[in-house]
């Protein structure tokens, strides 16, 4: 699912101009705030959510009629030193479901929150130490399914204007919290072609000493064509995950191999 390149959109009337499409970068600075005023979100962020909060769920991700655990994951950008970045985190490997993988903070929503946006809030503290305080949500996507786990997400797309220090605050829950930026995935050196031996055909990122795969490549994937940053890749790049992980996991320690 690697997606169509979208028109390449440039400065916009308040100078927010988004990373070029082939070239990702760190946004145009927006005219000073009044003290005390947090920095609103760049236009390239707002057209984006504008998108994604209309796109359309391809078939495999599609929720069923019913079942299904309902939860939520942020989606958090922030312009970092070298431009636009999202935080992702590493799942413990002692987790039962999908141990290890690159993921958005996120997780089941519980009785106590007020519906996907409180979760995704809630769980970006306990996993990586994120203030909610320092994070404006702009939009909800549509609800996507994860068929192996059984989860309904609804992904929350946000706006980092205070970024603060992030970790792994929640160690039986998260290894590792990583800032990566929008250029890096982009990169076509980047991008690979993930495969499950028999099972799964999918984008991948192996960036940061990460392999991102599964359904978080497949919501960057979706990202960077809507927020037209995609550049056109090796899609028969493929690598086939292995390893002692049963199918659709993957551990740190996973061997891949570029299938010819």
């Amino acid at each position: 699912m690697t997606g169509g390149g979208q028109p390449e959109r440039y400065a916009s009337p308040d100078g927010d101009a988004p990373p070029p499409r082939n070239v990702p970068r760190l946004a145009a600075t927006r005219p000073a705030e009044p003290t005390g005023t947090p920095p609103g979100p760049p236009r390239w962020l707002t057209d984006l959510a504008a998108a994604a909060a209309r796109m359309e769920v391809i078939a495999p991700l599609q929720p069923p009629p019913s079942g299904g655990r309902p939860s939520a994951v942020l989606v958090l950008f922030a312009n970092g030193p070298d431009g636009p970045d999202l935080l992702f985190t590493q799942r413990s490997q002692r987790l039962r479901q999908h141990p290890g993988q690159p993921a958005f903070p996120g997780g089941a929503i519980e009785a106590a929150d007020s519906g996907p946006v409180a979760a995704a809030l809630r769980e970006a503290a306990e996993e990586a130490g994120v203030d909610p305080g320092s994070v404006e949500v702009l939009t909800t996507l549509p609800e996507l399914f994860i068929s192996r786990s059984g989860f309904r997400v609804v992904p929350v797309l946000a706006w980092w204007h205070s970024p603060g220090p992030v970790s792994a605050v929640d160690t039986r829950e998260v290894s590792a919290v990583e800032r990566i930026g929008v250029a890096e995935l982009a990169d076509p050196a980047c991008r690979v072609t993930v495969r499950l031996p028999g099972r799964l055909v999918g984008p991948g990122f192996r960036v940061k000493g990460l392999l991102i795969w599964g359904f978080t490549a497949a919501l960057v994937d979706r990202l960077l064509a809507l927020g037209g940053w995609e550049v056109p890749w090796n899609a028969d790049a493929v690598y086939e995950l292995r390893g002692d992980a049963g199918p659709g996991e993957v551990f740190p320690g996973t061997q891949e191999r570029p299938i010819p």
